[in-house]
């Protein structure tokens, strides 16, 4: 019951981060973005595969575009701000 209740936190945290202003977003969006492989793994260890399996597409779905950024910064494929 603990674990949904949090899981329900972080989808309210996670709605109103997305009423915040863009230049507001990052550091609610990255605490959002870290927590959400923790949480999917207590849910599958919890609930079992399907549970995670569903909630890793919704965390995937969801975080499409920051996780396409990082992955392709990481690839040093994207250039930050201060580079140039």
């Amino acid at each position: 019951m603990v674990l949904i209740t949090i899981c329900g936190l972080w989808v309210v945290a996670a709605t109103l981060t997305a009423l915040l202003p863009m230049r507001r977003q990052f550091v609610p969006g990255v605490t959002l973005l870290v927590l959400a492989p923790v949480l999917i793994v207590l849910l599958g260890m919890e609930f079992g595969l399907w549970v995670a399996l569903a909630a890793l597409l919704a965390f995937l779905s969801m975080f499409r575009n920051p996780l396409r950024y990082f992955a392709r910064r990481g690839w040093g494929r994207v250039k930050g701000r201060h580079d140039a």
